[in-house]
């Protein structure tokens, strides 16, 4: 199942990074042009408008929440249960993630609750990288996937002082959450789903 929410992962933060960057070269325009300027030229297939990013955050969330909630319910009573749960438990922070930036797309909000979600998350994420990667005994899905954790606290962070603390960094932001969209959701999840990455 981690495959699957990697795939789509991988495909939301892609289509957010890329609308990030384009509000930014839509702002930057904006600021330079008069107000009779369309915005044209370079740059304008980056502008997604927010209700159609909302749509692919709106899936992606429902996605991971169905599979979230699976795992947690069919885990077996006990100690037996515990994997399922905590990958349930890991899926819904993503889940949630892309839910609440749909509703905030939808809603129009300014994302300052989001940016200190996303700070609860990048705490969260830097226990889970120690873990992951302490466990993983050398194979190569585990530390890949280790080495994620660490990478999205540091995206879910960008995040937190680009929305909570109102800081300028969107473009960097976009930037970054481009790159980890193919680094460490898209080529993983692919690799898993076709069983080019054994998981374990």
């Amino acid at each position: 199942m981690i495959a699957v929410v990697l795939l789509y992962v991988g495909a939301v933060l892609l289509v957010n990074g890329v609308w990030l960057l384009g509000s930014t070269v839509a702002r930057f325009r904006e600021r330079e042009a008069s107000e009779a300027a369309a915005v044209t030229g370079p740059g304008t297939y980056m502008l997604l408008g927010d209700r159609e990013v909302a749509i692919m955050n709106l899936f992606t969330g429902g996605i991971g929440l169905v599979i979230a909630l699976f795992s947690i319910l069919r885990a077996p009573a006990g100690t037996a249960g515990i994997v399922d749960i905590e990958f349930g438990g890991f899926v819904l922070l993503f889940a949630f993630t892309y839910l609440y930036v749909a509703a905030n797309q939808f809603l129009r909000a300014d994302g300052t609750a989001f940016g200190w979600y996303c700070l609860f998350v990048a705490i969260t994420a830097v226990p889970t990288a120690i873990i992951t990667l302490v466990n993983s005994n050398g194979h190569v899905w585990p530390v890949w996937l280790g080495f994620d954790w660490a990478v999205w606290a540091v995206l879910w962070f960008l995040f937190f002082v680009l929305l909570a603390l109102k800081r300028p960094i969107a473009r960097l932001t976009g930037l970054v959450t481009v790159v980890v969209a193919i680094v460490t959701a898209w080529v993983p999840g692919y690799l898993l789903l076709t069983g080019y990455l054994p998981p374990a």
